[in-house]
């Protein structure tokens, strides 16, 4: 029986095969390597140390709900119950929540999961369930808090000679020598339509409708419809109408700086392309200007811009512009360096000589290329106005920067985040329509 000698691999294959299993080790071990230097180069453990997650947590609630806040001034005794310290979110006396309830000096407050909280005069107990009864006496000299027998201090109390905190399910308790304050949350955005000095507060979805399409005056005169729509409008804690200003500007800033960055840099590339600009001087020059104007970011422009000019919508808009003009510059001297000179020669021949050569042999060619660009620079500068609105006062980054700096109303804070994502999907849609119907036509 004959037997079969296989023959030995090659140094070749052998040399590769030893290549390709160190490539599958070493580099995932060299991402690995670099992750780790990346880790400690940061700061990251000691950013994790630092972190203070139950201000997280806090911050998160006022995001997503309101807070609902009953003040005693312990100096004075005075006491006010109001949403979010809005003097148009005021309660009456007579008219506090349900979950208020005073009895002379006395005042009961419940919160969720059974946890009461019992203001009387200089004398403040927390009461909750499976911990027990915290009682902290308030004096000239301070705050003196005496806790169940035998109990530790709890981790959601954080307390002082001058101040003590409690951070509750769906509330919290802040006790210093001049005021207790007792916040209760509740999910949603209150007050959003009607403040509580609105005829309409307080009234069903049904009831607004009917009075919205049905028949009789406000007290004013004018129609129900016109006075529910004036009230929402001029809402004096949300105030809708400053918001839809501010996203008008934003957008406005956006669409000057694009639009006109895109106009001027059309005739500039002309002279950066290689194709239509044969002196090297020319095209080197107008090049290097491209490079210089986007290679300064737009923010550096907008403070440079913002000692010039001041502040204003259209410091932010000429921001974009320059930029722009750099960058469009550069993208359509490209698209003009692409062009099929076939075309060109076409229109040539009809006798078409200077600008009508260029209008009807090389636009038509760029046109989609262009349009898509510009198109899409208008979203981005959508959202980068919000930022730009921030340095120089003006649109919806004002607002937000103003939201975040006070950090009294998270909430607006979000309700301005919502209304940008939603500008931007608009501009989005919008812009997507727009480049069909330049491209493709009505069909």
């Amino acid at each position: 029986m004959a037997t079969t000698i296989t023959p030995p691999i090659p140094d070749e294959i052998d040399r590769l095969f030893r290549r390709k299993r160190l490539m599958s080790l070493g580099l995932p071990a060299l991402v690995f390597a670099y992750l780790v230097v990346v880790v400690f180069a940061l700061g990251i453990p000691e950013a994790l140390d630092r972190a203070k997650w139950k201000n997280a947590s806090i911050l998160m609630s006022d995001a997503i709900s309101y807070k609902t806040i009953l003040e005693r001034q312990n100096r004075g005794g005075a006491v006010a119950v109001s949403i979010e310290n809005e003097k148009s979110g005021t309660y009456g006396e007579n008219n506090w929540p349900s979950w208020i309830q005073k009895d002379g000096d006395i005042i009961d407050v419940s919160l969720q999961e059974n946890i009461t909280v019992s203001i009387n005069e200089d004398i403040v107990t927390l009461d909750v369930p499976e911990y027990g009864v915290i009682r902290t006496e308030i004096s000239r000299r301070g705050l003196k808090t005496d806790y169940p027998d035998d109990a530790d201090l709890p981790l959601w109390v954080n307390a002082s000679k001058t101040r003590f905190t409690a951070v509750l399910p769906g509330g919290r308790l802040t006790i210093t020598k001049s005021k207790t304050s007792v916040f209760r949350y509740a999910a949603g955005w209150e007050l959003f339509f009607f403040t509580m000095d609105s005829p309409y507060y307080g009234k069903s979805n049904g009831e607004i409708i009917g009075m919205m399409f049905g028949v009789g005056e406000a007290a004013d005169g004018q129609s129900h419809f016109l006075a529910i729509v004036n009230d929402v409008w001029n809402n004096k804690i949300w105030h809708h109408n400053k918001v839809a200003w501010a996203i008008g500007e934003t957008v406005l800033m956006a669409f000057l700086g694009t639009v006109l960055s895109a106009i001027i840099a059309l005739p500039l590339a002309f002279l950066a392309a290689i194709n239509f600009s044969p002196a090297k001087t020319v095209r080197f020059g107008v090049r290097r200007l491209f490079d210089f104007l986007r290679g300064v970011d737009h923010l550096v422009w907008t403070i440079i811009l913002s000692r010039a000019f001041g502040p204003g919508p259209m410091t932010g808009a000429l921001a974009m512009l320059i930029t722009d003009i750099g960058s469009f510059g550069k993208m359509f001297s490209e698209a003009l360096e692409n062009v099929d000179n076939k075309q060109i020669d076409g229109v040539e021949s009809t006798g078409a000589k200077g600008i009508e050569k260029y209008r009807f042999g090389v636009i038509p060619q760029v046109m989609p290329v262009f349009l898509s660009q510009v198109l899409y620079y208008l979203e981005s500068n959508t959202r980068s106005a919000t930022v730009i609105g921030a340095i120089v006062g003006a649109g919806i980054g004002l607002l937000l920067t103003q939201a975040i700096i006070t950090q009294k109303n998270w909430e607006e804070v979000t309700y301005y985040l919502v209304l940008i994502v939603l500008m931007v999907m608009v501009m989005d849609y919008v812009s997507g329509k727009i480049r069909g119907w330049l491209i493709h036509g009505s069909d």
